[in-house]
């Protein structure tokens, strides 16, 4: 753990959530270069380099040498869920969506982590957290609108399921990862190796499986570094450095304002009104479900035995 430095945790969050502002464009502009498994490979390879840089950088190659058959079982499989289900599944979104609304839409999987604990992790929920969910949810249909077109066109219809679907497959990866505690840098790096692996291996069924122009792994190399690779650690160096995590954690929630002026000025997107109001109560309800998970984890520290 790094030293407490709170200046530094602001300096490293801003960057990520910058850089996270900037992708739901990249993921647009690449996809006209390309289809969603061209620019998955590509940025795949790209973040599996960058992570092994940033390992050897960081001195902790010794801890790959380290792993069990176990754990490479485990990053074998959530390396087909995370990246290559995933991202082929949201790409599909970007590519029918407009990017305003594809990536608020990608942003409810902590509503979807509430929903999924009750069974799964024997969680209660409160009356609050069930007004939060409404909150969050009645952005979604706001979102989905488009300005009043989001269902005429069955095409609209499809993509915002298979956005709304990628917050499902994200709650459960997170799930699934809660009591993992290797280092987070190599997990993600295997990860993305495996994932290489497997889009690779994809090629021997269809082709092309890389990106086939200088357009195409510009951004691909881009999506690779600044969704999957450098920015990750960015934001863990942010909560590594921060005395406080709960105002670096709601930072992320600035991203979906930033990437609607990203959209309107690089996309031309025109900004709904739908979108904008959707995302205010899609963000409010995740900020009152956060604060509300912050102070059950206070209560927990205070009363060990509840």
């Amino acid at each position: 753990m790094g030293e407490k430095n709170q200046g530094k945790a602001y300096l490293f969050a801003i960057l990520a959530v910058l850089f996270w502002s900037t992708v739901p464009t990249a993921f647009k502009i690449g996809l006209q270069h390309q289809d969603s498994y061209q620019l998955l490979t590509g940025a795949s390879i790209t973040s599996a380099a960058v992570l092994l840089l940033i390992i050897l950088l960081q001195g902790k190659l010794k801890l790959l040498r380290g792993l069990r058959w176990p754990d490479l079982g485990f990053s074998i499989l959530m390396g087909l869920m995370n990246p290559v289900v995933y991202y082929l599944i949201l790409f599909k979104a970007y590519s029918i969506l407009p990017a305003q609304v594809a990536q608020p839409l990608n942003m409810v999987w902590p509503i979807v982590l509430v929903i999924i604990s009750i069974p799964m992790l024997r969680q209660k929920i409160g009356w609050i957290s069930i007004g939060a969910m409404v909150l969050s949810f009645a952005g979604v249909i706001l979102i989905s609108l488009q300005g009043g077109t989001g269902g005429a066109d069955p095409q609209n219809r499809l993509g915002i399921f298979l956005a709304l679907s990628t917050s499902v497959i994200w709650a459960f990866y997170w799930v699934f990862n809660m009591k993992e505690r290797r280092d987070p840098v190599i997990r993600l790096f295997l990860n993305f190796l495996f994932a290489a692996g497997f889009l690779l291996a994809g090629g021997l069924l269809r082709q092309p499986v890389l990106p086939a122009s200088t357009e195409a792994w510009l951004t691909a190399i881009y999506v690779g570094i600044f969704e999957m690779g450098v920015t990750f650690v960015l934001w863990l160096l942010a909560l590594q450095h921060a005395s406080t995590t709960d105002r670096i954690s709601n930072l992320v929630y600035m991203a979906p304002f930033l990437n609607l002026f990203i959209v309107n000025r690089v996309l031309d997107e025109k900004i709904f009104l739908t979108t904008l109001f959707g995302i205010i109560l899609l963000v409010s309800g995740i900020l009152v479900q956060n604060t509300l998970g912050r102070h059950a984890r206070k209560n927990r520290q205070n009363y060990p035995g509840h």
